[in-house]
């Protein structure tokens, strides 16, 4: 189901999808953002699956998402938008304060408990109207959602955000062969494409201390499952081959790391 006819009135500032599987609960929340004249209500979704299709088709700027929904949860949803380039911003729309919580804490820009009032809509509207134009800030909470939004057994799972060009996109780390860093640029390799980090090597490091990321160099950070071959080059030096044959110098200094992992 989906409704492209609604347009609210006076200046047009944001476009939103609706996703819940309660017709009433979109109903009323249609109505809401209608009254504030500042939302184009782009599509309404009753469950995941058509969610993400008018993400893909219209690119709203946020969607107001229910977690709870049969077949497809909205964290369902958050899962499979790590291969779009266009990222939306996240309101948590939900009846129960634990989920609406533990999403907020985690990205999502703001979250409604149902029912959902006028002045409540319209704080988090202007919320979402401050940050629609900084594309890296809704990477990262998009990225921290979608861990959350992994099943417990898979809670380990890191997301980083890379960017190509003007489109950014959330990659799973195990995905990831190495961060290098050029100059302030910092480069995230995958086996083919190589993307533009949105944070610091050091901060991906310190994010990455649980998983199998070793600092090998002062502008190298390397995902040890990706190795295929290290050659020792002298008593301090090693040289590291990946599986995609990209190679790296471990320096003097983080040549014990390279020796921990032989003994």
């Amino acid at each position: 189901m989906q409704r492209l006819d609604y347009i609210g009135n006076g200046d047009i500032n944001l476009k939103a999808l609706i996703v819940d599987d309660e017709p009433v609960a979109r109903s009323v929340l249609r109505d809401e953002l209608h009254e504030l004249g500042s939302v184009e209500i782009v599509g309404e979704a009753e469950n995941g699956a058509i969610a993400l299709d008018l993400i893909r088709t219209h690119h709203p700027d946020v969607v107001f998402l229910d977690l709870q929904m049969p077949t497809m949860s909205g964290f369902d949803v958050i899962r499979q938008l790590g291969d779009r380039s266009h990222l939306p911003t996240i309101v948590i729309v939900t009846a129960y304060d634990q989920y609406a919580i533990e999403a907020f804490e985690a990205g999502a820009i703001d979250y409604l408990l149902k029912p959902v009032g006028q002045e409540r809509l319209a704080q988090a509207v202007e919320r979402v109207q401050r940050t629609v134009s900084r594309k890296p800030e809704i990477a990262e909470n998009l990225a921290r959602l979608q861990e959350i939004a992994e099943p417990v057994s898979d809670r380990r799972t890191h997301k980083v955000v890379g960017r190509a060009g003007d489109e950014y996109f959330l990659l799973n780390v195990n995905e990831v062969y190495a961060f290098q860093s050029e100059g302030e640029l910092v480069w995230i390799i995958t086996a083919n494409r190589k993307y533009l980090a949105t944070q610091t090597l050091r901060k991906m490091q310190e994010r990455l201390q649980a998983t199998n990321f070793r600092r090998i160099h002062r502008n190298a950070l390397v995902n040890m499952d990706h190795v295929r071959k290290m050659t020792h080059l002298s008593s301090q030096r090693w040289l590291v081959t990946l599986s995609n044959s990209l190679e790296f110098i471990v320096s003097k200094r983080q040549a014990k790391t390279i020796r921990q992992l032989l003994s």
